[in-house]
């Protein structure tokens, strides 16, 4: 990972707001039949509904967070499930404020 690829996905509203909906998930989003919304993190099928986008453009944008490590994924059965990376965006926000 590079800055470049940091700073692309940290240039994008909806990715911003996908990691604003991700930090109170559960404030943002519907109960999911599979995994906790905190503990186990959003089905990207929620995130894209929310959004109002289709699956695969979906998956670009959390390719571009994921990437920059910004969340995390799990699977649980056919569904991956992301989490915000918060240590990763303390450590950003803190070497930004040192700039």
């Amino acid at each position: 990972m590079t800055d470049a690829d940091l700073f692309r996905a940290l240039g994008n509203e909806r990715r911003l707001q996908i990691l604003a909906w991700l930090k109170d998930p559960r404030a943002h989003f519907r109960p999911q039949v599979d995994g906790d919304l905190v503990d186990d993190g959003v089905c990207g099928q929620l995130i894209a509904e929310k959004l109002g986008i289709n699956a695969s453009t979906l998956s670009e944008h959390m390719r571009v967070l994921q990437t920059s490590d910004l969340v995390t994924t799990k699977r649980i059965k056919q569904w991956t499930f992301y989490r915000r990376n918060d240590e990763r965006l303390r450590a950003l926000a803190t070497v930004i404020g040192a700039i």
